[in-house]
Formats: C-alpha cells, structure tokens, sequence
C-alpha cells in the first residue's frame, strides 16, 4: 500500500506569484517541488488586465501572461506543476498527509501555502461582466488608468477609505458608496475621507448596476431610505468590501486571525505547524501585491530549505 503512495519533499498549494517564486526556488536548491495550482490557476492575476507596477516589466503585461511567464520560469528550473485541487490536509504529523481531488493521496515533508485570497463582490451581473473593463476590487492595482476621472468606489471600512484617499490623489472626483449612515473604518480614516473635498460619501446608498457595454460608463445607485435611483458619471467603478483568504482547509489545523488569514511567525513564512509554511494573500491583509506576494514566496522556500536541512 505504502507503495501507491506519491512522497515529495517540498508540496506547494497554490499558484499565484507567492506560489510560482516559491517554486523558481525551491526546484533551483534541488527539491524537486510539486505544485498543485488550484481552481485558478494563476490567481487573482489572471483576472487583472494590465499589470503596470510589477518590476521588470517596463511596457506592462497582461496578468495571465505574466503567471504564465512565472509558471515557465519555475517549470525551466524542475518544478512538477499539476492541475488539481488539494482537498484536504492532515498537519498533525510529518510527513503531513495531503489528498487532492478529494482521491488521490500524497505525503509531504514541507507544505507551503500559497493558496491566495480572493475580493469579495456585490454579486450583480453588471458587474462581472465588465470586470477587467473598468470594474476593479483593487485601487493601487488600477487606479493610475483613470488619472483626472470620476470614479465610485464601494464600501465603508477602512480598506474603502484608504482606497478612496488613494484615488482622490489621482482621480477628479471620487463617490464612495456607503450602505449604511456610518463608516465602519478607524476614527482617523473616517476623518481622511470626510475631509478630502474630492470625495463625496453617498449615505445609505446601494449599487443597482454598474452602466456601460464594452468599459464602464456611470453606476445606477439607489438611496435605500427614499429608493430614489440615480446615475453617477463615472469611468472606473472600485468594490472595496473586503477579501476571503482561501484558507478553509486549514482550519482548527493551523492558527489564523479572526478573519481566517494564516498567522506566520515575525520576519518568517513559519506557522504554528514545523514544516507547514504560508507566503501570499493568505497570511497577508495588508499589502495584497503581486510583488509582495513574490517576496514572500521567496522567503517560503528558503524557510522549508533550512527547515529540511535541520532534519537531515
């Protein structure tokens, strides 16, 4: 039985850029790393037009051609990439126990989790169709191409806040749509936005649709007090609502904050588990760049390295 049983040393879940330079390291320090890349492959990358603020690229690049640039990367230097989705994990011992496709079973000595986050949405068609076009959920990603437009932005915590001052330095004008007569954010971000004179809170207001055929031309809005409708001119429609880190297997396994997000040790990839490491949007709420992402993706391998070295 122990036979049919695939061993690897160095397993990675996930396969956004935390995922693909983990594996451009690991499979270049000679361990033979197997990926498993997920339901997107890819991640949030491949549904990101242009991607203008990732180094080396000095023209830009699409998003799902530069995972594809990364994934050729990490094949060059040996890594196994599989399409498939890791189902289940069983941490409480090494080597960890891992079923994929809820079938096939691996045992790993090392696991890095790069399993990503994903933005949380209204859920109105309008508004996944024109996605890429001018519907965005990250403003430092997409705010520069709407440079002296009117924008709306979706929210009322403080990710929506620091967004919203984020484009009312770049943007003419910025509507933040806000369902309820508070914000949720901190004291002084309240206080950032409600002084920007760029920025006009729209109070107990709901997106009907976002307007436009082929890019975003306004937002339909309802005041859910008077369910009077209105149009917004607008070119760029930001939702700023949150994101769900992709980390439910992990559960009541590895530590997490209260918002599922793995915690990892300071200045390390290291959770609570020896030999489980987590690098990306699944242990980061703060930053959520694809070059953040990257770094500590880097640190994730080199970490599982030392960590596999120590046991020898």
């Amino acid at each position: 039985m122990d036979k049919e049983i695939e061993k690897i040393k160095v397993l990675i879940i996930g396969s956004g850029p935390a995922g693909y330079t983990a594996a451009i390291y690991a499979s270049r320090a000679g361990l033979s790393p197997v990926m498993y890349t997920g339901v997107q492959p890819g991640g949030q990358l491949t549904i990101t037009n242009d991607v203008e603020n990732y180094p080396g690229y000095p023209d830009g690049v699409m998003g799902p051609q530069m995972m594809e640039d990364f994934r050729k990367q990490a094949e060059r230097f040996g890594t196994d990439v599989r399409y498939g989705v890791v189902t289940d994990i069983d941490a409480g011992n090494r080597p960890f126990k891992v079923t994929v496709d809820e079938g096939k079973t691996l045992l790993a000595e090392t696991v890095i989790i790069s399993t990503g986050a994903s933005a949380k949405w209204l859920g109105i068609e309008s508004e996944t169709r024109l996605n890429g076009k001018g519907v965005s959920a990250c403003a430092v990603c997409d705010g520069f191409f709407f440079r002296g437009k009117d924008v709306a932005i979706v929210g009322g915590g403080d990710t929506a806040c620091e967004e919203a001052s984020y484009l009312a330095n770049i943007c003419n004008k910025v509507y933040m749509l806000v369902r309820r007569d508070e914000l949720r954010a901190s004291q002084i971000m309240q206080n950032r936005v409600m002084k920007n004179p760029k920025i006009e809170i729209l109070w107990n207001h709901e997106t009907v649709e976002v307007l436009g055929d082929e890019e975003v031309s306004g937002a339909k809005v309802k005041d859910r007090i008077t369910g009077e409708e209105k149009d917004l001119a607008v070119e760029a429609f930001f939702v700023a609502i949150g994101h769900q880190p992709n980390t439910a297997i992990f559960e009541n396994q590895i530590d997490m904050d209260e918002n599922g997000y793995i915690l990892t040790q300071p200045d390390s990839t290291k959770t609570n588990v020896p030999g489980v490491f987590a690098c990306g949007d699944a242990q980061d709420h703060e930053y959520r760049q694809a070059v953040t992402a990257a770094g500590t993706g880097c640190m994730a391998a080199l970490d599982a390295e030392r960590f596999l070295t120590s046991q020898e």
